[in-house]
């Protein structure tokens, strides 16, 4: 059955709207939309770190009070990260007795893409009552671009801040043995680099939660387009070939319904490519890319850090 003339010439206009809308979307995600904006999203300025004061949003909203962080053992303050001759002042807050570092376990948490500590606050009080208040130091920083530090977000930018933090626990006596390093979706990125290879202190133990396996994976994953991602990137961040250099313990954290980076496209690929000692992995029901803790239970997400700190 031959089709009309008038349904003919509509097909052919879809075809050809198609088209235009194909190569716009090329067009647009070439140009003004590159996965390296997506991954960097300092989106709100902001003039000081308010912590609990804060009123914006932050993950972890609902964190209980029992959770608090004492004030004396809370310090914000800034650091010189050197990128190549690219110096940036970083700022970083450090939960804990800075003249202990050199006795306690840390843990240095490198944050995702959006905002700045302030969102991940109650995160890192969460990670400081692990084992019981303050049992364990926290160290948490705001990559170049991100809240009050400075300069722009890059990749080779991010790691050079990490790099900058873990020369300060260095400076404050800390030993390789004692640091934990932990990465949470845009921080698995320097949390895997670094602890694959690192002249300046390397961890003990690495904790992944929702690790995305490469920026090549991230771009055919969102683009579903045949495309190489350098098309679309050039960022150069590859998890999933980088853990394969990582030999200490590791664990990782996924939410089994994480929207954003799936379990089974990214993160099951970087706990696949693991071969450490020994690995664990957890995947919670119901837990989507931001609010894992709290789906796991908090009591429950803490003992689970602090057994594998321990073991």
């Amino acid at each position: 059955m031959q089709a009309s003339p008038e349904n003919s010439k509509i097909m052919q206009t879809v075809s050809v709207t198609k088209t235009i809308a194909f190569f716009l979307l090329i067009l647009v995600l070439s140009s003004c939309l590159r996965l390296d904006d997506n991954l960097f999203n300092p989106e709100e300025k902001i003039t000081a770190y308010k912590l609990d004061s804060y009123t914006g949003s932050r993950e972890l909203p609902d964190l209980p009070s029992k959770y608090s962080a004492d004030e004396s053992k809370t310090h914000i303050f800034t650091l010189e990260s050197d990128n190549g001759g690219d110096k940036a002042k970083i700022y970083a807050i450090y939960l804990g007795d800075i003249d202990r570092i050199a006795t306690d376990t840390i843990i240095l948490y490198c944050h995702g893409t959006k905002n700045h500590m302030d969102n991940y606050w109650n995160r890192a009080k969460l990670l400081a009552n692990t084992g019981g208040k303050h049992r364990f130091g926290v160290l948490m920083m705001d990559y170049r671009g991100y809240g009050l530090s400075e300069g722009k977000p890059t990749e080779s930018g991010m790691y050079a801040d990490v790099k900058a933090c873990l020369q300060w626990l260095r400076n404050n006596g800390l030993q390789k043995e004692r640091l934990i390093q932990y990465g949470y979706s845009l921080g698995t990125a320097p949390a895997t680099f670094l602890a694959a290879k690192n002249d300046i202190l390397m961890p003990a133990k690495l904790i992944l939660e929702a690790p995305f396996a490469s920026a090549e994976t991230m771009v055919q994953d969102a683009a579903k387009l045949s495309l190489p991602g350098s098309y679309f990137t050039n960022l150069s961040v590859n998890n999933e070939a980088e853990i394969k250099k990582v030999t200490v313990p590791f664990c990782w954290f996924h939410g089994e319904v994480d929207d954003f980076l799936s379990r089974s496209v990214h993160g099951q690929k970087v706990f696949d490519a693991q071969k450490g000692p020994w690995k664990e992995a957890h995947i919670v029901p119901n837990a989507n890319h931001s609010d894992l803790p709290s789906k796991m239970g908090f009591e429950t997400y803490i003992q689970v850090v602090e057994m594998f700190i321990r073991k």
